[in-house]
């Protein structure tokens, strides 16, 4: 539904916006694309003009990136958990971290215990039958890694909820909110020092397996980033001729307004996304890549309101389907996409949650490929709202709303339970 008083700005044209997603998009696209194009104008400058300053900007991460692969030097940040843990992580390192959004933070937890997790969940999926009962992929999105099965749908096992709610995980998800903006104009749009236990679920690819990985795409949303008022609150820069000002470690606006619902959406409001290793992996085995460049989010937002595009097209970006990154509409950008250097069992992967990512293919893999996936998702309002769903479905060990609604752990015996929950795993949950 379009609400008729829009989004007002001191001086700005309104901006139509629909809390739900409207029963016509192509409708909808049409209406917001020159309605935000007047925005934009109203401040003097042209929609070019605005694109090229992010393009300029974009270029500058971009020429940082390729020297430093010049020089041999690891793109991806690398932190060792000691020194999150200490306070010792360098003005330089907190820099680069800040310039390219993604981290691997080595030693987050021990090998021998990331290589037991592993071992355990091994024992929890074949105790419980597991392959003997597997129903194929939930979803159509990982479904075309075309594993049998390479992503489990299994979130309740002692070894993911031990780790979500360690201290170490703790230490490690304060650390990188920190380094978001997270209290502006009065409001606190989130704790950066609690995490609301997103679940999710793990990833175990054997040696000689053959994946067909995931294409370049990004998760904060869809069409909700310019159709909803929070989104087009949170993108203000991006739309008032403030160009200069946009932020993408801006948290302001993010964490209250509604998400369109669809099979790849996430209700919560991540400030990285993030995987823990239980397995080693080398960098050339089919792993995770990213372009690492969060202000490549202005570049997103911006792109489809530029005159080559369809007045009914945004770039491709619709609802029921993972935001896409590609060369047709976003060629500049996939010249970074950069993947992790080699991982240890223990170490853990972080990217910003605006940032575009995706996984190399593999054919024959060498040694395992097993992640857990832990995000950091501090206490918000949405987050609050969707820790009532988590928690019924870790009561009843059932997949989480987010999921497709497979539900394999219900019955199961060995499943995480309530008594085992510490201080850090309540809170999370809202049960403090």
């Amino acid at each position: 539904m379009t609400l008729a008083t829009g989004t007002q700005q001191a001086g700005l044209p309104a901006l139509p916006h629909w809390e739900t997603v409207p029963d016509d998009l192509a409708a909808a696209i049409r209406e917001i694309k020159p309605a935000l194009r007047a925005r934009i104008e109203s401040s003097g400058r042209t929609v070019e003009e605005v694109f090229a300053v992010v393009e300029e900007r974009v270029r500058a991460r971009l020429a940082e990136i390729q020297a430093d692969k010049e020089r041999g030097e690891s793109v991806w940040p690398v932190i060792d958990y000691a020194d999150i843990a200490n306070g010792t992580v360098t003005p330089e390192q907190l820099d680069k971290l800040r310039r390219r959004g993604c981290l691997i933070v080595r030693g987050h937890f021990e090998r021998d215990q990331a290589l037991a997790w592993d071992a355990s969940i091994v024992d929890y999926v074949e105790r419980n039958e597991f392959f003997e009962n597997y129903r194929g992929p939930g979803d159509d999105f990982f479904g075309s890694v075309g594993s049998k099965p390479e992503i489990y749908p299994v979130y309740w096992s002692q070894a993911q909820m031990e780790a979500r709610q360690s201290d170490r995980m703790a230490n490690v998800q304060s650390f990188l909110n920190s380094l978001w903006k997270h209290e502006s104009e009065g409001v606190q749009w989130f704790d950066p020092n609690r995490d609301a236990l997103y679940p999710d679920r793990i990833r175990r690819r054997p040696p000689g397996a053959d994946s067909g990985g995931l294409g370049t795409h990004l998760d904060p949303g869809t069409l909700d980033l310019w159709l909803t008022r929070a989104y087009q609150q949170a993108f203000r820069h991006l739309f008032d001729g403030s160009i200069e000002e946009y932020d993408p470690w801006d948290a302001a606006h993010r964490t209250a307004g509604p998400q369109y619902p669809g099979s790849t959406m996430c209700s919560a409001f991540r400030t990285f996304q993030g995987w823990t290793a239980l397995s080693d992996m080398d960098h050339d085995q089919g792993v995770l890549h990213t372009v690492p460049i969060p202000e490549a989010m202005a570049y997103l937002m911006l792109r489809p309101l530029l005159a080559d595009v369809a007045d009914d097209d945004m770039c491709g970006v619709t609802t029921n389907q993972v935001f896409p990154a590609n060369e047709k509409w976003h060629p500049l950008l996939m010249e970074a996409l950069t993947g992790i250097p080699d991982v240890k069992a223990g170490d853990s992967v972080w990217w910003h949650c605006d940032m575009i990512h995706s996984v190399a293919p593999i054919t024959d893999q060498k040694g395992w490929g097993n992640v857990m996936y832990i995000p950091a998702a501090p206490w918000c309002p949405r987050n609050e709202e969707y820790a009532a769903k988590v928690r019924e479905a870790f009561l009843t060990g059932s997949s989480p709303s987010d999921f497709p609604e497979e539900h394999y752990e219900r019955t199961w015996t060995g499943r995480f339970d309530l008594d085992r929950l510490n201080e850090t795993g309540r809170r999370g949950l809202d049960l403090a």
